[in-house]
């Protein structure tokens, strides 16, 4: 669906959602909800009545994708983090921004495409990083075809009980723990789902679900006792204090690390283009076949490419790659920390466990942490 500037003014402040934090307009009759297992195809069916459901979904036994799914069957409750995050629906790979004809001026339409959709399955570290686009894109000036487009979509989170696997750094980055950006979540408890509550637009989702109850003391009981065996599972997978980590960064500027990852490095942007919170893009006109309409579409850019820091004048400010390398690292570590006063990785893993050369996060942070005196013995 399309919309045209005109009819998004409604839509522009996104954020009088509450995505998961405690209070929201009005009063809410049940914070927390118990879905038993054996009704868990009842409540998707609820869902797919509602409107279009995007969950992980095996695509074989070592990959996930989210994507349509038509029955609960599909969705893949335990999974190792997706191909791509669901940052795809926020911020899609192409985006038409804008229409234009040439034929009677230079008429530009801006243009925002949106769809209805339940993100069903989103783990905490994917919400994370959908918090970060959020503190991004509202920043000013504000984005309004992502914001307006992040209302359309319902956000439906999914607890990991424990390690996806070995690339995951959630204990380090303390993302492993919800920490709202959901409309509802869901965490798996043996026999049943506890489900909190956390906007009015999750409490609307529940409306006519007869499968659920409102949870009792021995289930929110055993919530509390789940995330405290969590707190001792996921411990930081990197002996450094996360607190000091834009510190190391900052020593670390002229580290040999960067030269020894630049050597190995591709340049093939995989690590961007999966990473939850890489939010960079370029924009183009792309001409319809009369040379005379035609659109203005946004794509997905990546500071891994060597012409991005290149200006007209022929100069790249990050011509070698491991200027580029240890410019994607504080641009998760560092930077963002300055500005927004939160880390940018929110330790997926994705970064890793794509890399042709073999470049791991938790690796590289280690050796950093060595030549600039911070790991903890």
């Amino acid at each position: 669906m399309r919309l045209g500037i005109e009819e998004t003014a409604s839509f522009v402040e996104y954020g009088n959602r509450t995505n998961g934090k405690a209070g929201i307009e009005g009063r809410r009759s049940v914070e927390y909800v118990v879905l038993p297992k054996d009704a868990f195809g009842e409540f998707i069916e609820l869902l797919l009545r509602r409107g279009k459901v995007v969950a992980p979904a095996a695509k074989d036994e070592n990959h996930f994708a989210f994507e349509e799914i038509e029955r609960a069957e599909d969705i893949a409750l335990v999974y190792i983090p997706t191909i791509l995050p669901p940052k795809k629906y926020f911020m899609p790979q192409y985006e038409v921004l804008a229409e234009y004809d040439l034929r009677e001026g230079q008429k530009l339409k801006p243009v925002v495409e949106v769809e209805k959709l339940i993100l069903f399955g989103v783990h905490t570290c994917d919400l994370a990083g959908i918090q970060c686009l959020d503190v991004v894109f509202s920043d000013r000036p504000k984005d309004l075809n992502y914001l307006i487009r992040r209302g359309y979509i319902t956000i439906v989170g999914l607890e990991c009980n424990t390690y996806c696997d070995t690339y995951a750094s959630c204990g380090l980055m303390g993302t492993f723990l919800p920490s709202g950006g959901y409309d509802l979540f869901f965490t798996d408890l043996g026999e049943y789902f506890i489900i909190h509550v956390g906007t009015q637009q999750g409490e609307d989702l529940l409306e006519g679900a007869t499968c659920v109850e409102e949870a009792a003391a021995e289930h929110l009981s055993a919530l509390r006792e789940l995330r405290r065996k969590k707190e001792e599972i996921f411990r930081p997978e990197v002996p450094v204090d996360r607190a000091l980590l834009p510190q190391m960064f900052r020593e670390g500027f002229e580290a040999p690390v960067w030269e020894e990852i630049g050597s190995r490095c591709l340049s093939c942007a995989n690590c961007t283009n999966v990473c939850p919170t890489c939010y960079c893009f370029d924009v183009k006109d792309v001409p319809n076949l009369d040379l005379k309409t035609g659109k203005r579409i946004r794509v997905w850019d990546s500071c891994q490419n060597e012409p991005f820091a290149k200006i007209a004048s022929g100069e790249s400010f990050r011509a070698e790659r491991s200027d580029r390398k240890r410019h994607r690292f504080n641009r998760k570590f560092s930077y963002p920390v300055k500005r927004y006063e939160r880390f940018f990785c929110t330790g997926c893993g994705r970064c890793s466990r794509v890399c042709m050369a073999h470049i791991d996060l938790k690796g590289t942070i280690t050796e950093l942490a060595v030549q600039t005196g911070h790991l903890v013995r």
